[in-house]
């Protein structure tokens, strides 16, 4: 069945804060709940979804300050899936230094009241990664919160779910085969850093790895100031050191999980 895309106009989402980044693609996706009550009355009556989903909005730009709901896509108990930020935008929900690698997808199951997935809302998350996938070049990993971040989200149903390799329901889902982590090469030994501009193959392998994790970077083998930003977006994204310059740690991060 095609799937019960719910755009931003149509669920009354508020205009972002400021200016989202954008983002080419990502390693995968991570699922969410909302680490709450949620009202039981959501699974009979689909206008309860839409307010709630209105009601995250609210929270995240006035409560957290963000820029605009945190969460990529919301798939609810009947399957609809409500467009949040949207592909090639960065997610906030992930925690510090682990949006860029993850779109984020909400459920709208939480930890007490609705708890258990419909058959129909786990449809619309697989419909939501796929969507991803298809508008967003999402990769092929499905996580959750929890991996990588200190948390009990998406719960134990969502994330024993997702350990299953989130089939629909129905469906028989193989094994999945984890996707080995890239191993870093050994760091140049010189410090990739502007000014003045850093040049040689060492610095197009390093642009080729962060071009390949979706950061905005010419792989041109010539480290200039557009390098630097983006050098020191990523820093701050990964709590390293911000000074711009490519040395050990940043150049290890640059190959990790």
């Amino acid at each position: 069945m095609p799937i019960k895309l719910v755009p931003r106009t149509a669920w009354g989402a508020r205009r972002p804060a400021t200016g989202l980044t954008v983002i080419r693609s990502t390693r995968g996706v991570k699922i969410h709940y909302t680490g709450s009550r949620v009202d039981p009355r959501l699974s009979t009556e689909h206008r309860r979804c839409v307010t709630l989903v209105k009601t995250i909005q609210r929270g995240h730009m006035d409560g957290n300050g963000w820029s605009d709901i945190g969460y990529s896509m919301i798939a609810c108990p009947h399957g609809h899936v409500f467009v949040g930020r949207g592909p090639h935008r960065l997610p906030a929900a992930n925690g510090p230094g682990l949006n860029h690698d993850h779109y984020a997808v909400l459920g709208l199951v939480g930890n007490a009241g609705l708890t258990e997935p419909t058959d129909a809302m786990l449809h619309g998350l697989r419909d939501a990664i796929e969507y991803l996938r298809k508008h967003g070049d999402a990769g092929k990993e499905i996580k959750g919160h929890r991996d990588g971040y200190a948390t009990d989200c998406p719960g134990k149903r969502l994330y024993d779910w997702v350990g299953a390799g989130a089939p629909r329901p129905g469906s028989v889902q193989p094994a999945a085969t984890p996707e080995p982590a890239p191993t870093a090469p050994a760091w140049p030994g010189r410090l990739l850093r502007y000014p003045p501009p850093t040049r040689g193959d060492d610095v197009r392998r390093w642009q080729k790895r962060m071009h390949d994790r979706g950061w905005p970077v010419t792989v041109d083998g010539v480290y200039g100031p557009a390098s630097r930003a983006t050098c020191r977006a990523f820093q701050t994204e990964h709590d390293l050191p911000v000074d711009g310059v490519v040395g050990h740690i940043t150049w290890r991060a640059t190959w990790e999980k």
